[in-house]
């Protein structure tokens, strides 16, 4: 089942939840002769049918759909309630409650079976591989199925459970590290974890992490990928749903740096370093996506009074190469690279 093959241009438009992707700049990469991905992740079923028409009102080209796959409910429940103590004081401050901290599947099987039933081109999985049943069900509509790895141990096991093609992400990578655990951080740059994979399965490959110009498109087209997928670099585009304050720190020259934190989500993820990463992710625990819902009220309100050092500002190693402009004009200076 060919998947990307046939690009005109080798760029792939990341799935960025929380409102990074949007079906403008889905549409937009796909009408550039690129592939954009919705992201699923934290939208119900029906506003993710939303975005999908939303997508097909803009283009006729293919574009593909993400989902989270959800992991087990193993967090521990006297830590999370000792980091919902330590927030009360950022939660005060800005005049909010939190979130309940509360396990959810994130209406998996029931995305799965909307978009078996009105089927995209793609699905796309992260967090996780996918069950054999959810990839058959895809398979039978039509669609062909992509999933996130970070090792080659992850790449045996998606190809295995009937993965058409995968995206390998690299440690550079912005945003929720699509590890199948969050037991140990990925620290493998991409062109690591390319060659393994590349060695470890015969499946069409897309190369995830610090991608920003047509050298480093270039470079994962000649270690063995289809296509680079890019996120970060299109953060500040015009059709991006990133935040004001998202936007603005992208381009902050006070901000200098990223890290791995669990601090807004309690899954492993890089952002912009910022005071609440530095001053909570010691304290962070292990307990996806229970730390996310704890914080979302607390992230909003942050966004809302334009608080960066509150909000979680996820962003790749290479944000400085994140500009404002078109995304089609983006992806056509990518892909000088192919």
């Amino acid at each position: 089942m060919p998947v990307f093959e046939d690009l005109d241009v080798p760029v792939v438009a990341a799935p960025m939840a929380g409102g990074g992707s949007t079906p403008e700049l889905v549409a937009a990469a796909a009408e550039a002769g690129g592939f954009g991905f919705l992201a699923a992740g934290y939208r119900d079923v029906a506003a993710m049918t939303e975005q999908v028409r939303s997508v097909r009102a803009r283009t006729r080209r293919p574009f593909g759909v993400n989902l989270f796959v959800p992991g087990p409910d193993i967090a521990d429940a006297a830590a999370v309630a000792r980091y919902r103590d330590r927030l009360a004081p950022e939660a005060d401050r800005l005049g909010v409650r939190l979130g309940e901290p509360r396990w959810t599947s994130d209406a998996f099987t029931a995305k799965v079976a909307a978009l078996a039933a009105d089927p995209v081109p793609v699905v796309g999985f992260t967090f996780g591989c996918p069950p054999p049943a959810a990839v058959g069900a895809l398979h039978r509509a039509g669609s062909a199925v992509v999933v996130t790895v970070t090792s080659a141990e992850e790449a045996r096991a998606a190809a295995e459970a009937g993965a058409d093609a995968l995206s390998v992400q690299g440690a550079e990578a912005g945003g929720h590290q699509g590890s199948f655990d969050d037991t140990a951080e990925r620290t493998a740059p991409l062109a690591e974890v390319l060659a393994q994979v590349s060695a470890a399965v015969r499946l069409p490959l897309l190369a995830a992490g610090g991608i920003t110009g047509p050298e480093g498109v270039r470079a994962v087209l000649a270690a063995g990928a289809v296509a680079a997928q890019v996120g970060t670099v299109l953060l500040r585009s015009h059709e991006s749903g990133a935040s004001a304050v998202h936007r603005d720190a992208l381009a902050d020259p006070a901000r200098t740096a990223t890290a791995v934190t669990r601090a807004f989500s309690g899954r492993r993820a890089r952002g912009l370093v910022n005071r609440f990463l530095t001053a909570h992710d010691p304290a962070a625990p292990a307990a996806y996506p229970q730390i996310h819902h704890l914080t979302a009220p607390l992230r909003a309100a942050a966004a809302r009074a334009g608080d960066a050092g509150t909000v979680n500002l996820w962003a790749g190693t290479g944000f400085r190469a994140a500009r404002s402009a078109p995304a089609a004009e983006i992806i056509a200076g990518l892909a000088a690279g192919g």
